[in-house]
């Protein structure tokens, strides 16, 4: 089975950033190549079905221990696989939604790599901004593989003591000590591990990737608007002035027409997954910063884990938000194409009066900014994180309340 491979418009393939390389491999997450035979998908739905069924049965041993510490009121115990439970939860809902809409992100992906992405061989200066703008968010790639490297030598000094511990907070409702139940129950623990791993930081690595190369294109349609405006008004062409204007700014129109529909598929495709994502956030890092809180040295992967998911939350908000800011700028973009000493020299009236109508429709069009939101309930912005942020730090302030009132007690 060959996962999909992205291409530019003339074929040649694009050579991925190390987070999405690994996430290409990822056979939940990354759609399978269009060239892929019957067999090829078959098997690929029976491997995603078998991947399923495992979630399923992690997520009732992990919830049948967190039943258990409720019931025992251990607090300290119970948020121990707290974390890992809930980014368990978030990985079954965000891959069951990607695995019922695999053909439509193939199409998605292709449009993007062979219209969205900037190519570096045409637009070298461009490319190394906006790839440049992804620096934050590969050093949150490093910090989610330090994560996950430190569950998966849980196993090794589980070994070295001679004791049969999993790598996540789980009961079973069988007996998992003979070694021919142990080994297959810890190799499923190794790869739910890599693939939710690499889930956290591949989806988002390619959804800020998806952003940064949307916002990159507005501004090469701004650019290339403001460099062709230039050489009209050195023409000056009295009685074609009119006339050249507005055949460029249709010319523009239509290339921001597909960069809008490109932004609306975006959303379409992300809404619900981004909506997943923020909603489990402030739990997640209430849970995490409170573990990190109370026992730092032996909790240092939960500290990790908290720094990755609040750097992750505020680059992806910040990339956003620069987003909705080009957008909201295109209005002013067409305003600002000094139409006013075009008209000031054209020699055509109806041209201009054309012109003007023109430019009308073009501001009007771009009126509102593009945000990427959470099924509507709320936008990627930076201003979304940092309320994301505040209410964990609330449910943390109301956690370690509980704990000091159980130690007095």
């Amino acid at each position: 089975m060959v996962r999909y491979v992205p291409r530019f418009a003339d074929g040649q393939k694009v050579k991925l950033a190390w987070p999405l390389a690994l996430f290409r491999l990822n056979h939940i997450f990354w759609p399978l190549d269009p060239s892929s035979g019957k067999c090829a998908r078959y098997l690929d739905k029976i491997l995603a079905v078998l991947g399923s069924l495992i979630f399923l049965q992690h997520n009732d041993a992990e919830l049948r221990y967190l039943r258990y510490e409720a019931g025992n009121r251990n607090m300290d115990a119970f948020l121990t696989g707290m974390p890992t439970y809930l980014i368990l939860v978030e990985a079954q809902f965000r891959s069951l939604h990607i695995l019922l809409h695999f053909e439509e992100l193939q199409k998605f992906l292709q449009i993007f790599y062979a219209n969205i992405y900037i190519d570096p061989r045409k637009e070298p200066e461009m490319f190394r901004k906006t790839d440049g703008k992804m620096l934050i968010n590969r050093l949150v790639s490093a910090m989610y593989g330090a994560v996950i490297s430190g569950y998966l030598i849980s196993p090794v000094f589980s070994l070295i003591n001679k004791r049969k511990d999993f790598l996540y907070s789980m009961i079973f409702p069988f007996d998992s000590d003979p070694l021919h139940i142990f080994v297959p129950l810890l190799l499923s623990n190794v790869w739910v591990g890599l693939i939710i791993d690499s889930m956290m930081f591949g989806e988002t690595s390619l959804l800020c990737e998806l952003i940064v190369h949307l916002n990159g294109s507005y501004l090469l349609l701004k650019r290339d608007l403001e460099l062709d405006i230039e050489k009209i008004l050195i023409a000056r062409e009295r009685p074609f002035m009119a006339n050249q204007l507005k055949e460029l700014i249709i010319k523009t129109l239509r290339k921001n027409v597909a960069l809008n529909h490109f932004a609306q598929q975006l959303e379409a495709q992300y809404t619900l997954r981004v909506f997943i994502m923020f909603a489990f956030a402030a739990g997640l890092l209430c849970s995490l910063s409170f573990k990190a809180y109370t026992n730092p040295m032996a909790n240092y992967i939960y500290a990790i884990w908290f720094g990755a998911k609040t750097v992750e939350l505020l680059s992806l908000g910040q990339i956003g938000t620069e987003l909705a800011y080009t957008t909201d700028s295109l209005s002013s973009m067409y305003y600002l194409t000094h139409w006013e000493k075009v008209l000031e020299h054209s020699t055509n009236p109806k041209e201009n009066l054309r012109l003007l109508k023109l430019i009308n429709v073009a501001i009007e069009m771009n009126s509102k900014p593009f945000y990427l939101t959470g099924l509507k309930y709320f936008s990627v912005s930076l201003d979304s994180g940092i309320k994301i942020l505040k209410a964990a730090f609330s449910y943390f302030t109301f956690l370690t309340s509980m704990q000091r009132r159980q130690m007095s007690n």
